[in-house]
């Protein structure tokens, strides 16, 4: 049975993985007898002390165990809440996933809470609230979010069916499936009966016994047994099937990955199965590597970079301590890109970031994630970003908080990282190529002056906006012309053209075209041809939007079109959350407390429109309205600091 599941996903494998070469870096590198030959057959790779190791715990620095501690007993006597069936049917009856999210959150601070609490202190006082806990998580029948109740598949006949039209609107422990929540909740319970069981069965054997079972029985069998979950194989190679035109897995692929990995390597005493897990597990990663571009950018954005990219570090990190060393693809280019995309894409200020995709307008990264992922493919700039965001945080000062493994490593695995100078990766111009991203700022090291981040590439990413062309402007290190980010789908949301009215459309076939970027000392340019990411009604022949940044003096974008029709509807957009002010016709002043801008453009062509505070309260929208009855033209807007 198992060579037959393990043949299934090899051909699946190297049929669906189409975007890019077949790398199959771990596959091709690594076969099945070397990994069972190298791979540590005990717990001797955890390299954290045990419960038991008080002296390797007061290593640790006194004000984090002391507020670590203070943390863990808010939850001392903790009610640990009940989900009710009518939570979970709240999602299919009215779209509101948040009541049961929120609950899945909630437990878990307290659990992750009391569980590092009591690994600090160690005195048996938050034992009983973490069996608790575990009790809770045992008598429940599924892990994850009402959200995700499509992995059970459709009810309906239509064989793509519908998110709000799964199988089951309820939880069903005979069909037991495996989410992003649920392998979170898989991979911290995991470690708890590492740490605890000992603990446990000086209560009562049937604690831990307990919870090995329920974790049998909801995740390791499940994981071994199905292929048909899309995050194992890719979109379309399963039961469960999305139009999703040409991508095949997304950041679900190494996050749950990455948990089904820490579980097994934990959890699974049976030698031959925990190889057969661990196999399948490096097929899926193989699969998620493939589908990445060379450049490492991550199309779902920076805000997702954490659970794409990261868990791909967090996978092959402790794949590497479970085999000391002997499974190592650090070194390959594409893992170092990967890693490097989340500080070229940095912009300023701690949480400024190109938010392409879904993202939102300020992001707060782990420093200590970006340091240990610096520090394993030897980058500097890297690790000096991790050290900058780790000093920003006040690491080794504050709580420890988030899920138990990545606690574990910021906590050991940091001890260089005071002994590194911090300092932001203020690139002074990049080019993804594959990606079709582009930034540049004015000055090397320094927010002072512009910064524009744009981007051609398609519509069928994760997470699209249907922003193909889309830019933004940054001034002094702060926001002129922003990507609204999460909420914001939509071209209208976007500093980008409505084509006679026309939105761009979803799906691969919606791209840009003949992208070019070049630079020289003075000068930076992106230019790339947006026509064919809108649909036939727009009824648009040629439309090339450019990008130029005259180094510490303006930044200009220039639409260049020939319309088939002209309806008399065709505008460009904006965003910004500057106050504005019309000086004089042609000329618009973007305000902010420390420095004024003014927008130039044509009167004659455009007419202005201004929705203030439009979104979130606190975003404007500016609209020119073309008014020239032309087929064809040019249309320019200089961005230049007031006088």
């Amino acid at each position: 049975m198992n060579r037959i599941f393990i043949l299934i996903i090899l051909y699946l494998a190297s049929s669906i993985a189409f975007c890019n070469p077949k790398r199959n870096l771990l596959t091709d590198s690594y076969t099945r007898k070397f990994v069972n030959s190298v791979l540590a057959k005990d717990y001797s790779w955890i390299t954290y002390p045990s419960y038991s190791d008080r002296m390797g715990w007061s290593q640790l620095p006194e004000e984090v165990r002391k507020k670590t501690i203070q943390e863990g007993e808010k939850y001392i006597g903790y009610d640990w809440p009940i989900f009710t069936a009518t939570m979970y049917l709240e999602f299919t009856r009215a779209g509101n996933r948040s009541i049961i999210d929120e609950a899945i959150s909630n437990r878990l601070r307290a659990l992750r809470s009391l569980v590092m609490a009591e690994l600090m202190e160690g005195e048996g006082r938050f034992i009983d609230d973490i069996i608790n806990g575990v009790f809770t998580y045992c008598e429940q029948t599924y892990w994850g979010s009402s959200a995700h109740f499509y992995l059970y598949g459709f009810g309906n006949s239509d064989p793509n069916g519908s998110i709000n039209d799964p199988y089951t609107v309820l939880p069903d422990i005979d069909n037991p499936i495996i989410d992003l929540m649920a392998s979170d909740v898989s991979a911290d319970l995991a470690w708890i009966w590492y740490f605890f069981h000992e603990e446990f069965d000086k209560i009562s054997p049937v604690i831990s016994k307990r919870l090995k079972h329920e974790l049998q029985n909801k995740i390791l069998s499940p994981y071994y047994e199905r292929n048909d979950l899309w995050w194992m194989t890719g979109w379309g190679e399963g039961d469960v099937i999305f139009e999703r035109s040409n991508w095949i897995v997304n950041n679900w692929t190494p996050w749950i990955t990455s948990n089904m990995l820490t579980t097994i390597l934990l959890m699974e005493g049976n030698p031959d199965t925990k190889l057969y897990g661990i196999y399948k597990t490096m097929i899926s990663m193989d699969i998620f590597m493939n589908t990445y571009p060379l450049d490492g950018a991550c199309d779902e954005g920076p805000s997702y970079w954490r659970h794409a990219g990261g868990k791909l570090f967090d996978y092959l990190n402790i794949f590497r301590k479970a085999t000391n060393g002997a499974v190592d693809i650090f070194n390959d280019e594409l893992i170092k890109n990967i890693g490097r995309y989340i500080y070229r894409v940095y912009i300023s200020n701690g949480g400024h970031y190109v938010n392409w995709s879904n993202a939102a307008q300020i992001i707060r990264h782990d420093g200590g994630h970006i340091f240990r992922f610096g520090e394993a493919i030897g980058d500097p700039v890297m690790k000096k970003f991790g050290a900058f965001l780790l000093r920003e945080s006040n690491f080794g000062k504050e709580t420890i908080t988030g899920n138990i493994g990545q606690s574990l490593e910021n906590l050991f695995h940091l001890e260089k990282w005071q002994d590194t100078r911090p300092s932001e990766p203020l690139i002074h111009e990049f080019y993804f190529p594959e990606s079709e991203l582009a930034f540049a700022r004015d000055k090397e090291e320094t927010n002072d002056g512009f910064y524009f981040a744009a981007w051609g590439n398609n519509n069928s990413g994760g997470h699209n906006h249907n922003d193909v062309g889309n830019c933004i402007l940054f001034f002094n290190g702060t926001p002129v012309l922003v990507d609204v980010g999460r909420g914001g789908n939509g071209t209208a949301m976007h500093n980008l053209p409505l084509i006679n009215g026309i939105a761009q459309s979803t799906g691969g076939k919606y791209k840009a075209n003949d992208s070019k970027f070049s630079s020289s000392t003075r000068k930076v340019s992106f230019s790339t041809d947006i026509t064919k990411a809108y649909p036939s009604q727009a009824n648009v022949n040629k439309w090339t939007r450019s990008y130029t940044l005259i180094r510490g003096e303006k930044f200009s974008i220039v639409d260049r079109y020939q319309l088939s029709q002209n309806s008399g509807n065709t505008a460009f957009h904006f965003m910004t959350g500057l106050q504005t002010r019309l000086i004089k016709p042609g000329v618009l002043e973007l305000h902010s407390e420390d420095y004024t801008l003014q927008m130039k453009y044509n009167p004659f062509l455009v007419a202005i429109d201004i929705e203030e505070k439009m979104f979130r309260n606190e975003i404007s929208r500016i609209t020119f309205n073309l008014i020239n009855t032309e087929l064809s033209g040019n249309m320019l807007f200089e961005i230049v600091k007031a006088r």
